[in-house]
């Protein structure tokens, strides 16, 4: 038997701007109430984690909800505690951080790859519950999701990119390390799991061999996670434009234009 029927593009665009619309009553919500979201989004290279953060944010305001997808460490940033540079983009009042991966790279990347001792990564397993309850203790409202894709659609997804010169950017020779340690990073998000899936800030596993569905069921799963209700907003009305007062506008000839390029596109 095959999978789930895949959602026509059709019935998913009505949905997804449903629930965009809802995303946009969330962050009035956040705004009035001082509310204090973190979204982590973890998984493997290709399963969809920057597409979906792209439908979530589409609408909202940039002041409001943000992106975090922070570069790999400098040198000073590698000597300090290990948690200490996610902890600035934490949320403040009023805002919603997306985490376009996280604190998590250590029980993945870094441990697959080799790039920390087996001494800091037990000292992330051990350290990492603790540091996600006293975030959850001080009101923010912790939600990890994990996409999980197969290997033959991620290889898809792979082949994709590679033939794709828009999306070419997207792949690096860690992606292409992906491939060959399959298995060492199932057997490191197993282990993550085991020490992190918390009752405090459990993880939420996205299937997302189908884009659309995966996207779909993150947003409103997500939506369904946080209490929030319309806000009454004081109505708005445009204002009667004063009469003139003699301005004018200077001449087009005094200043540079850019050139009208769609011009040129015209038959």
């Amino acid at each position: 038997m095959g999978g789930p029927r895949r959602l026509s593009r059709r019935v998913y665009e009505r949905e997804l701007l449903r629930l965009q619309e809802q995303m946009m009553v969330l962050q009035e919500w956040v705004r009035a109430e001082g509310a204090r979201v973190a979204v982590v989004f973890e998984g493997r290279d290709a399963a969809g984690k920057g597409s979906t953060i792209k439908r979530v944010t589409e609408y909202l305001n940039p002041r409001v909800a943000r992106v975090v997808a922070l570069p790999a460490p400098s040198d000073r940033e590698r000597t300090q505690w290990y948690f200490q540079r996610y902890v600035e983009h934490l949320p403040a009042a009023g805002e919603i951080v997306l985490f376009d991966r996280s604190w998590y790279n250590r029980a993945g990347v870094e441990r697959v790859m080799g790039f920390c001792t087996s001494q800091e990564y037990r000292r992330f397993l051990h350290q990492c519950p603790i540091f996600e309850r006293m975030l959850v203790e001080d009101g923010i409202l912790l939600h990890k999701y994990w996409f999980s894709v197969s290997d033959a659609e991620q290889e898809r997804r792979f082949r994709s990119r590679l033939e794709d010169p828009m999306r070419r950017w997207k792949l690096s020779a860690m992606d292409m390390e992906a491939i060959t340690r399959w298995e060492e990073y199932s057997r490191a998000k197993d282990e993550m799991f085991v020490h992190t899936d918390i009752p405090e800030a459990p993880w939420f596993v996205v299937d997302s061999d189908d884009k659309r569905r995966a996207r779909i069921n993150m947003i409103s799963h997500l939506l369904s996670r946080i209490p929030y209700g319309e806000v009454e907003r004081p109505p708005l009305r445009l204002p009667q434009r004063p009469p003139s007062r003699g301005y004018e506008r200077p001449p087009r000839d005094e200043q540079t234009y850019v050139p009208d390029h769609a011009a040129t596109l015209l038959d």
